[in-house]
């Protein structure tokens, strides 16, 4: 098991802090991607590129790190071929999955579109017990059918609506981006602790950051690719000239939402590393279903009595995911502590 070396308090720390990472991360990154959209930002591609383009800024805490090249005993270092493989496939699919959160959050509100990105929890139940052998408890199952459910209450609202000048049809098309990106997002995941338990055995933080380093910058690269060949470069200076709050705020809204997506990105990487995916997922759907309260008061985001209902579906699934590690992780720290009593007594 992954950090068995830390201390209980130590370990709760670590996860803490990534926690925190990923919720303030992600909530300000979904805010600022509206702001964009709302004040006159058009161009998918390059609301598809701040995702990951400020990922130069994980080699600071990494270059403070103590280097780690040591496998797990068990086995040898993987090789170049298949870090690159790895490193490729997973960076290529984010930035896919990057494209269809922007499409998402280009033709729904901030409110609807976070509340829709809460059923990942639930594609991950399922990738989760297909790839990383995740059990499918009743507090699991529980979660799955109210996280659904709360989707499926957004899909038939007939008072959800789009921000202004967006149509019927491109509201479902939105619906269904985002639902297909929490999808594969949820994939993702799990593909990542596969990675991390698998090929990379390395139990140190450094590899959480490696991993993040080299994805991103795939999928930087794919996203530059798409944003000069679909033409929408062409756009850019005059998208800054005409931005609703300035070219400086343009600029800004830019860069601060690159960096909140790197700091959501550590926290969620982080907490696959040190707990696993479905936990860093059930946080994400915390802070998803969250966003929706401070997008009614930046954005004053129309809040019916559906949606209210739908949040706090969502709330209710994370609470039964929640519980439901708390159980695993203290019947885990039990079993170590009857193991270590027992080696205790053989050798006295």
């Amino acid at each position: 098991m992954l950090f068995v070396k830390l201390k209980h308090w130590q370990w709760w720390c670590l996860v803490s802090l990534n926690i925190i990472f990923l919720l303030v991360g992600q909530a300000a990154a979904v805010i600022l991607g509206r702001f964009y959209y709302d004040q006159g930002g058009n161009s998918k591609w390059m609301a598809t590129l701040v995702q990951t383009a400020a990922f130069p800024l994980l080699f600071i805490p990494l270059f403070f790190l103590p280097a780690s090249h040591h496998p797990s005993a068990s086995s040898t270092a993987p090789s170049i071929k298949i870090l690159v493989s790895i490193y490729f496939f997973l960076g290529v699919l984010l930035a896919g999955d990057n494209m269809l959160y922007s499409i998402g959050l280009l033709y729904l509100s901030a409110s609807t579109y976070s509340l829709i990105c809460a059923t990942q929890l639930a594609f991950n139940a399922v990738f989760s017990y297909f790839i990383n052998l995740q059990k499918f408890t009743a507090l699991i199952l529980n979660s799955v059918v109210v996280l659904s459910l709360s989707a499926a209450l957004i899909a038939v609202n007939d008072d959800s609506e789009g921000p202004a000048g967006v149509s019927k049809f491109k509201y479902f098309v939105g619906f269904i981006c985002t639902l297909a990106a929490s999808a594969i997002y949820s994939l993702l995941l799990s593909l990542m602790q596969l990675s991390f338990e698998k090929v990379l055995k390395r139990e140190t933080f450094s590899v959480v950051l490696e991993i993040q380093i080299y994805t991103s910058f795939v999928a930087t690269f794919a996203s530059l690719i798409g944003l000069f060949a679909s033409g929408e470069w062409r756009s850019l200076h005059g998208e800054m000239q005409g931005f609703g709050k300035g070219g400086f705020a343009y600029v800004m809204t830019l860069v601060w939402t690159a960096v909140a997506w790197q700091v959501c990105s550590v926290g969620v990487v982080g907490l696959i590393f040190v707990v696993s995916s479905l936990f860093s997922n059930v946080i994400s759907t915390l802070s998803l279903a969250v966003t929706p309260i401070a997008s009614v008061i930046v954005f004053h985001d129309k809040m019916n009595g559906v949606k209210i209902v739908a949040m706090l579906m969502a709330i209710w699934g994370f609470a039964s995911y929640f519980y439901q590690n708390y159980l695993d992780d203290s019947q885990a720290r039990r079993t170590r502590n009857r193991e270590t009593e027992i080696q205790i007594d053989s050798a006295c």
